[in-house]
Formats: C-alpha cells, sequence, structure tokens
C-alpha cells in the first residue's frame, strides 16, 4: 500500500480536503463513469442512469460495509435552488442525498421529478368529486 492510499484510508476527513477522482464501472447500467465533466470533486453515481452504490456513510468517506445499489427514487430542491437526487439502497433501506451533477442525464431528472404526478394516490377520476366537494364546479373540460 503506498503512502497516499494509507492517508487515505486512516487520516480522518482525508475525502473533505482532497478530490476523488476514482473511475468506475456502473453495476446497473454497464457505462464507464469518469469524474470529468461532474462540476465536483466527488463524483458518486453515474450520470447516465443516476444509481450509486452504498459505499459512504458521510459523502466520500468509502466507510459502509453495505455494498447494495442505491436507486434513485426522488428529487428535490435545496433552499439555494439546487437540485439533489434522492437515493434509497436495495439491500438496507438507508436514504441518502446527493447533489445533481452537471453531467447528468436530465430526461431521467425529469421522469423521477414527475413520478408523482404521473402516479397520485388517488384515481385521477375522483378529481371531480373531490373539487366539488371543496366547493369548485368540478367539471373537467
Amino acid at each position: 500500500m503506498n503512502r497516499e492510499n494509507k492517508r487515505k484510508k486512516y487520516e480522518k476527513n482525508y475525502y473533505k480536503t482532497h478530490a476523488c477522482n476514482d473511475i468506475f464501472t456502473c453495476r446497473v447500467c454497464s457505462r464507464m463513469v469518469v469524474p470529468g465533466g461532474a462540476g465536483t470533486n466527488h463524483r458518486n453515481h453515474c450520470p447516465n442512469c443516476l444509481s450509486s452504490l452504498h459505499v459512504d456513510i458521510e459523502p466520500g468517506d468509502r466507510a459502509s460495509d453495505c455494498g447494495g445499489i442505491m436507486e434513485p427514487v426522488a428529487v428535490w430542491v435545496r433552499k439555494n435552488g439546487e437540485w439533489a437526487v434522492i437515493h434509497r439502497c436495495g439491500r438496507c433501506g438507508e436514504l441518502s442525498s446527493n447533489r445533481v451533477a452537471a453531467d447528468d442525464n436530465p430526461m431521467k431528472l425529469m421522469s423521477i421529478a414527475m413520478r408523482p404526478l404521473s402516479k397520485p394516490p388517488f384515481p385521477l377520476e375522483r378529481i371531480e368529486e373531490l373539487t366539488a366537494l371543496m366547493g369548485g364546479e368540478g367539471a373537467i373540460r
């Protein structure tokens, strides 16, 4: 083990001050993922399918033993207007939030954002009835 690898492994908070330039192959879509173009120093998900691996306890520390596939389940907007992807681990169920990278697939992001509107928790046929109950006309034209 060379000196740099020892530092990564044993120095506390090393990941916060040093970029992670690891290249990896996505375990979901099998594409090669490179850190360039991400707009961040810590690439942790595939820009194509937005999937990740559960390898971190804190972003960049690579301290988790789970190793499950983190599926993108939602997006949210932070206070500063920046978008983030919420991932859920398929093995242990843990949720995590990751910044959207500059080269992330915009169509995949939009499909995740639109999921609640395309699959509401009630039948769409009830909208007229619910609108009428709230004092509206209730008719969909």
